[in-house]
Parts: C-alpha cells; structure tokens; sequence
C-alpha cells in the first residue's frame, strides 16, 4: 500500500505543535490560566466556598499528622528533622489537588482578576471570597482539633508530640512570625503559578515546595491554624496570644508573600504583553 507524501504545510504545523509542547506554557498563558480560574473561584456560591473550606482546614490537618508520625517512629537523628517534613506535604497534596478552598492559594487566584481589572466591585467579590475561605478554613481547624484532642484516635505519646510540634509553630515572637509568613506565602503562590504547566508532575510539584515551607521553618496561616487549634482546645495559648502572637502576623505574612511580592512580580512580567494587546 503506498503512503501520500505529506504535504509541507502539514508537515509545519506537525513542527509546530512540537515545538509548542516541548517548550510548555508561556507566562502570558499561565497568567491567562490562573485570571480564568481566579474569575470562576469568584462566582462561586457562598455555601461552595463555605463547606470547600471547611473541608481545606479539616485536611490540611494531615500535614501535621504527617509530620508528627514521622517524628514519633524515625530515630532520633541529626538527619531527622530533613524527613520528617516530608509529612507536611500530606495535607497540602489533599487540599490542591483535591482543588479544596485553601485561604493561601486564593490570594493569588483571585487577585489576579483584581490587577486586571481594579474597580470596587471585583475588590469587594475579592473581599467577601476571602472572609468566606479563612472564616471557614479556621473553623475546619478547630473542628479537626477537638477531635483529635477528645477521642482516643492518638495514643498520649502521639498527642504530646503533635502538642510540641504546634508550640513550636505558634512559638515565634510576632516579628518573626509575620516575617516567617512572607515565604511561605511566596512558595504556596509559587505552586499555583507553576501547577497549569506542571505537566503531571504536580505531586512532585506540590512535595518540594510545602515541604520547603516546614524544612525553612515557615509559618502557614491555615496549617498553623490547626497547630493553634491544637493548643486552644486544650488551654494551652490564650487568645490573645493566638490572635496577636500568631495568627494575624502569619496571616499579614501570607498575604504579602502572595500578592505583593509574588502575584504583582508575575503581573510585572507579562504587563507589556497586556498593554500591547489593548
């Protein structure tokens, strides 16, 4: 059976989708990705978003789990410390891919649509998705807590090593705090930017940067609130402390690393681009 020639034409646009896949998403495409997603986490329903983030805070529990199991079995060792963060992955693998409502990861989906376009009405959706999300996230926490603290799901061993992890996590002064907030902020907006060209490495995506936010000692505002949950339920931190010592700092933090430093750094790279088209 004889073969027809393709022709050049065909041929070219053979070459062309090639050299398209190989060379990925360009960032034009990926800020285009992202303000799409940002536009539909906007017009979401309020009970959506609500039971989503209640959902996000109750599994990003198993970052802390992940983590503190770890420490319970791995022999005391200098290298410990390396492996054990491995386990905060867990809770943030469940969240993302699970495409939950995470507090953090919103802060650069939903902003974007912000910087295009900046009218009151966009920054008013943009306000009421986030109060929604943490509102929600932080009740997830506290829901998860309690019952971790109140049945008999660890053993006292297990629960005193998941109590010195959070005393650690919600122990820094609030400089420090708000300070430690900024990476982690920076890394989490990091996955969000990278995910739509990931090309299913997304685990290992989401692996190497959460696990650089614990290994960095970091603070996260939602997995730190499970931590500070963690500690309240069991009068442990007083709620000045955990509002003022803690939670509004790493949030602060988290927001700045997000949107300030990262969404508008991103933003700074395909603006010309934008500007050229209108």
């Amino acid at each position: 059976m004889t073969q027809v020639p393709s022709s050049p034409l065909v041929e070219e646009k053979v070459e062309e989708e090639a050299v398209t896949e190989a060379s990925g998403l360009s960032p034009r495409l990926i800020f285009e990705t992202i303000r799409r997603h940002g536009d539909e986490e906007l017009k979401r329903p309020t009970k959506t978003l609500f039971w989503s983030g209640i959902a996000a805070g109750i599994l990003i529990s198993f970052s802390v789990l992940g983590e503190a199991y770890l420490r319970a079995y791995l022999p005391d060792t200098d290298w410990r410390f390396i492996v054990e963060n491995l386990g905060y992955s867990l809770g943030f693998l469940l969240v993302i891919l699970g495409r939950m409502q995470l507090f953090t990861e919103n802060t650069i989906t939903t902003v974007v649509p912000a910087v295009i376009d900046p009218c009151r009405s966009v920054f008013a959706r943009v306000a009421k998705l986030w109060a929604i999300v943490l509102l929600s996230n932080i009740i997830g926490a506290f829901i998860i807590a309690s019952f971790l603290v109140y049945t008999p799901v660890f053993t006292p061993e297990l629960l005193g090593v998941v109590t010195d992890l959070s005393k650690h996590a919600t122990g820094f002064p609030p400089v420090e705090g708000f300070v430690r907030g900024i990476p982690a902020g920076v890394l989490i907006a990091a996955i969000v930017w990278m995910l739509p060209s990931a090309q299913n490495n997304e685990v290992l995506l989401i692996i190497i940067f959460t696990w650089l936010i614990a290994l960095g000692d970091f603070t996260h505002i939602i997995a730190g609130s499970v931590e500070m949950a963690v500690l309240a339920v069991q009068g442990l931190i007083t709620a000045p402390q955990a509002i003022f010592g803690f939670f509004l700092p790493v949030l602060i933090g988290n927001v700045i690393g997000g949107t300030a430093v990262f969404t508008m750094m991103t933003y700074a790279q395909i603006r010309p681009e934008i500007d050229g088209d209108v």
